[in-house]
């Protein structure tokens, strides 16, 4: 039965873009193999179950083929098939991000825009010498 390292399979597969980000991911822990966290050494067969942790989700797909060489990416997609909860998981995820707020929106303070800054100009100027807005008690 044939066999491939997973750091070259997740590559090949183009969950990553280089092996070496691939190494480290599953270094850190992130990527499982049949449930058993995995090395980068570790070798995939047709049909394991590989599972991923990436912005805060987990992409579980089997693997249905092997490749030792980076293709291109409709090549790449024919070595895995997504499991369906994984699917689901991943579309529910994606109409939560559409759902949430807009993040600028939870902005109070930071940059002025320009009519912010001439206001703040302005009042800098009436304070005169004085170090702060407070008035002196000399």
């Amino acid at each position: 039965m044939e066999r491939l390292r997973i750091d070259k399979w997740l590559w090949a597969a183009r969950f990553y873009k280089t092996r070496t980000l691939a190494a480290e991911e599953i270094g850190k822990g992130r990527i499982t193999v049949n449930g058993q966290e995995a090395k980068p050494a570790r070798e995939v067969k047709v049909d394991d179950v590989v599972a991923m942790r990436r912005e805060g989700l987990t992409r579980t797909v089997v693997v249905k083929a092997l490749a030792h060489v980076r293709g291109p990416a409709p090549v790449a997609q024919q070595l895995y098939e997504e499991t369906p909860e994984s699917l689901k998981a991943r579309a529910e995820a994606l109409e939560r991000r559409k759902l949430a707020p807009e993040p600028a929106q939870a902005i109070e303070h930071g940059r002025p825009t320009k009519r912010g800054r001439r206001d703040l100009d302005e009042a800098q100027r009436g304070w005169g010498d004085r170090w702060s807005a407070s008035v002196d008690d000399e």
